[in-house]
């Protein structure tokens, strides 16, 4: 006979794919545990699926259904644990569970950065809490710190490697000597990347967390419309070798900075020096950096993907929703001020380039001098023969960005130019922004 002391967490589980799965088996693996840490018996109840007729020997058939209904209607479910991904259908069923004053768990990166101001202010409405720590770096609990640890810490920027996918790509082609394709390939086969890896390639994957990593760290609403993105796609082997012969290795950063109460956010490849902490992080591994006028620097690094470590932050949220009744500002992403946005134009930044020129004379005089026209200050050159053609690699000091392209529209017009212009920022080389 079951206690009736102790308090009861019926899950409605939406989606058994590898996340779904691996949270379906580490609650039933850790209920005692789980039990004895919250005073609480917490299992899955129901689980939605597309197709039902499909066995599943890791769980019970009858715990399966096709209807959401089936889920959002029944009374003794008061959480849902949303793993499907997506806008639609994820944006109604988050809705509707929050209309009817469930409690919701998501790691819906997307639908958080598109969505979020409208379902956060749903849950205050309606007095019930939304949970999103598996969103934003699999199992680093980065937004736990964010909202409780860092809560008067004066955080000035957040920025770091939140993308496992692009990780893995750019390691490969740094430790191997690989082109970008094949290290694409070996992403794929080894389950790193989807067989459609455009999210995560062009930056968007990352723009999405860095819009609610931003949002929590400046209390300010970032959607993923406000945050640039460039991914990985114009990376070459070239400018990884080039990067080594500088000391440095490349990494797709999301940055989010404050500027005098402004704040930018964005997603870039970035070349840092070989010293410089993120640089050393490999793999599939993430790291996230927070800085403040009160903490200084601190670094957060761990496995950012994975059906287990995913799973695992999802748990974590499950247990935080018994620990809390009541919704307070650490359950959403709190924008309780508006700030404005700084332009990309006006931040100072330094920059590699690579250029495919006329190997003849007076090309580097040229475009020095354009670059001068604009300030744009060049700190060292490599020239590299190729045949008819040579490469140019430079490095500037830190400029204008504004600056810095009206040069490079110029410069990549010049009939001595034989390849669209690639600049990559520098970042962490020991000058303030």
């Amino acid at each position: 006979m079951s206690d009736p002391g102790v308090k009861k967490i019926s899950i409605g589980l939406l989606g058994y794919g590898t996340v779904g799965s691996s949270v379906y088996s580490l609650i039933n693996d850790q209920a005692v545990e789980i039990a004895r840490t919250t005073g609480a018996s917490i299992n899955i109840k129901k689980i939605l699926v597309r197709d039902i007729s499909v066995p599943r020997q890791d769980a019970p058939q009858e715990l399966f259904t096709d209807d959401y209904e089936d889920i959002v209607d029944d009374p003794e479910i008061n959480t849902i644990v949303e793993l499907i991904g997506g806008i639609v259908p994820a944006f109604d069923y988050i809705s509707s569970a929050l209309e009817k004053g469930k409690s919701v768990v998501t790691a819906n990166k997307q639908l958080l950065s598109q969505k979020g101001v409208y379902l956060f202010q749903l849950a205050r409405e309606k007095g019930t809490q939304i949970r999103f720590e598996a969103s934003v770096a699999g199992a680093i609990p980065v937004i736990k710190v964010l909202r409780e640890s860092m809560v008067a810490a004066d955080l000035t920027s957040v920025y770091g490697i939140v993308n496992g996918t692009t990780n893995f790509i750019l390691t490969e082609m740094s430790r191997t000597g690989a082109k970008y394709q094949d290290a694409l390939a070996n992403a794929q086969e080894w389950g790193y990347a989807e067989s459609d890896p455009t999210e995560d390639i062009s930056g968007k994957d990352a723009a999405a967390k860095m819009a609610i990593l931003a949002s929590i760290a400046f209390h300010t609403a970032v959607e993923l419309d406000d945050v640039a993105c460039i991914g990985i796609e114009g990376i070459s082997s070239l400018d990884i070798s080039y990067a080594r012969s500088l000391d440095m290795s490349v990494k797709l950063l999301g940055v989010a900075k404050l500027y005098d109460d402004r704040i930018n956010v964005r997603v870039y490849p970035a070349l840092l020096k070989k010293d410089h902490p993120l640089a050393s992080v490999s793999g599939a591994y993430n790291a996230v950096f927070l800085k403040g006028n009160s903490i200084d620097e601190i670094m957060l690094s761990g496995p950012g993907a994975g059906g287990i470590e995913t799973a695992s932050a999802v748990v974590g949220d499950i247990v935080s929703i018994v620990a809390r009744d009541k919704p307070g500002v650490l359950e959403d992403i709190s924008a309780w001020r508006e700030l404005e946005f700084y332009p990309d134009d006006d931040v100072v930044s330094k920059f590699y380039l690579r250029l495919e020129v006329n190997d003849e004379p007076g090309v580097l005089a040229t475009i020095a001098q354009i670059f001068g026209k604009y300030g744009v200050s060049v700190e060292s050159v490599i020239q590299q023969g190729r045949g008819a053609h040579a490469e140019l690699v430079m490095v500037f000091h830190p400029v204008k960005e504004a600056s810095f392209r009206k040069a490079l529209d110029q410069i990549a017009g010049l009939p001595e130019v034989k390849s669209q212009p690639r600049p990559i920022r520098v970042e962490g080389d020991g000058y303030d922004q």
